[in-house]
């Protein structure tokens, strides 16, 4: 649970870093970056922004009262102490920095952060998707012949969803490597053909 509240804070200090937000547009961006599978409800946003305020990482202002709302709405904004600890969690390199809960928020920052880091977050997450993946052709291998064929297909299934990701991860590591050369040099054209 502690690590879920962590991914959660990431990606409201990245969201703020965007501009001041209240609670409604918070969960509803955060609900898109989660990904249809992961509904992120208010019982677990609310805690969340409790606790930030607490640690002085956001504050809060109330917005103005408009005819249509007939209340007050809570804005929420970073702070400084907010932005350094969103510059402390992007700089982080560890597991923690790959793994199935925290990448996609990561992933969906990467543009603010240094692209040493960038790839050094790819290339772990690629290195334990491989693991994954030899791991469940490992058992697929050896199970085939003991599960019924839907056992079987939904294993092939998730060993063909790592493998997309894989190769998903190897393209975005070669765009990162290739986007800090200079360009190739242009040959020079020999005396003999020029003009």
């Amino acid at each position: 649970m502690a690590r879920r509240a962590e991914t959660i804070e990431l990606a409201v200090l990245g969201l703020l870093h965007e501009g001041p937000m209240h609670g409604y547009e918070l969960r509803k961006r955060l609900n898109l970056m989660l990904g249809w599978g992961r509904v992120l409800s208010y019982g677990s946003l609310y805690p969340t922004l409790k606790k930030m305020l607490r640690g002085s990482l956001i504050e809060e202002t109330t917005a103005t009262i408009t005819p249509v709302t007939k209340r007050a709405r809570i804005v929420y904004e970073v702070t400084e102490a907010g932005t350094r600890e969103f510059e402390r969690l992007m700089s982080e390199v560890g597991p923690t920095a790959w793994e199935d809960d925290n990448f996609d928020i990561r992933f969906a920052f990467f543009g603010r952060t240094d692209m040493e880091i960038r790839l050094r977050v790819l290339e772990g997450r690629r290195i334990r998707l491989q693991e994954r993946l030899d791991r469940v052709q490992r058992e697929l291998n050896m199970t085939e012949q003991e599960v019924d064929r839907y056992a079987a297909e939904l294993q092939r299934h998730g060993v063909e969803s790592v493998e997309r990701e894989v190769r998903w991860l190897s393209d975005l590591i070669n765009a990162e490597r290739n986007a800090g050369l200079p360009p190739p040099a242009t040959p020079p054209v020999p005396p003999a053909h020029q003009a």
